[in-house]
């Protein structure tokens, strides 16, 4: 595979609060290449949204990235001072926030928000600017564009609104999106129309996406590989397919048996046990050992990173279990 667009590696943030600090995000390593789409899932707390926020360098007091590397095309973000950032935010750099009305002024008109985002990050005239914008609400699928352009966000509705956001991401050609449960909000056509359009401009302009989710179903049709985050780490990596169909980490098998199914009517779901710990406590060695039904004797050392799977698959796990010379506590 040719080299990474974006590499995360050893990612860390903390929040310093009274109570002592929360680990958001804690020794979190992955990578996206040209034209992929990376999902990653975990329950609400998990470190997921704080991941994409630090990529960003969005993470304000008494948050703090304490650790790690953001390395945009081999260069590290996390070394660029807050101007170099805000000229790539939104330029190579994009993200949709969850709620599109943090992307879109409320006392704007739509073709004002566009053109400003264009002549932020280009030397670009209003005429062609105007004309960028009215390309990009097509591509979108809002109808009558010219007449969207001079409408204000509250006279959309929430799927028309999330794609005028998608459609600010997408203004200067990005080369990554971050996108932050975007959908969770839409109902399910709205959510189906967004997720074939997303899928399809990545597919033609090789743009990489971080798709966050809580959402198995969602990714299953959508991302090219997996990666499942439980209390600020991420537990197991890999193909979608391979990830969802044989799950290797405890959590993520978890994670599955509480989808209903199609095929066992009236089965009940398999519940995870408990909660998630606090950020602020977290146990000795791996964090999901006091849910898990598996408990080994090493469980109380963090698990390293375990291949699995075929070669070549790129299947990664966090687990003492795939390792054959554990045995289990008595």
């Amino acid at each position: 595979m040719s080299q990474a667009v974006l590499e995360v590696k050893n990612l860390q943030t903390h929040f310093l609060t009274s109570k002592g600090i929360a680990k958001a995000v804690d020794d979190v390593s992955f990578s996206l290449y040209s034209g992929e789409i990376l999902g990653l899932v975990g329950e609400s707390g998990s470190g997921k949204t704080m991941t994409g926020f630090s990529i960003l360098g969005l993470i304000d007091a008494p948050g703090k990235i304490v650790g790690g590397q953001v390395l945009f095309k081999g260069k590290n973000l996390l070394d660029r001072d807050a101007e170099d950032l805000r000229r790539l935010r939104g330029n190579r750099i994009a993200m949709i926030f969850q709620d599109p009305m943090m992307t879109l002024n409320p006392v704007l008109r739509i073709d004002t928000q566009m053109i400003e985002t264009l002549q932020a990050h280009q030397d670009i005239s209003h005429a062609a600017a105007y004309d960028r914008a009215l390309e990009v609400l097509g591509e979108v699928g809002i109808p009558s564009p010219v007449e969207r352009l001079r409408a204000y966000p509250h006279q959309f509705s929430g799927g028309m609104r999330q794609r005028v956001a998608i459609a600010v991401a997408l203004l200067n050609r990005p080369d990554v999106i971050i996108a932050d449960e975007p959908t969770t909000a839409l109902d399910v056509t709205i959510q189906s129309q967004i997720l074939a359009l997303v899928q399809r401009l990545c597919r033609e302009r090789q743009t990489s996406l971080l798709w966050i989710t809580h959402d198995l179903s969602v990714v299953a049709g959508l991302a090219d590989r997996l990666a499942v985050m439980y209390a600020g780490k991420i537990v197991e990596t890999g193909p979608v397919g391979a990830t969802l169909d044989h799950p290797q980490h405890p959590y993520t098998q978890g994670l599955l048996g509480a989808v209903p199914s199609l095929h066992e009517r009236g089965s009940p779901l398999h519940l995870i046990r408990g909660n998630p710990p606090s950020l602020l406590d977290l146990p000795k060695g791996c964090a999901f050992g006091e849910r898990c039904p598996h408990v080994y004797a090493n469980c109380t050392v963090s698990p390293p990173d375990f291949e699995v799977g075929d070669a070549g698959q790129a299947h990664h796990v966090r687990c003492w279990l795939r390792q054959p010379s554990v045995r289990p506590v008595p």
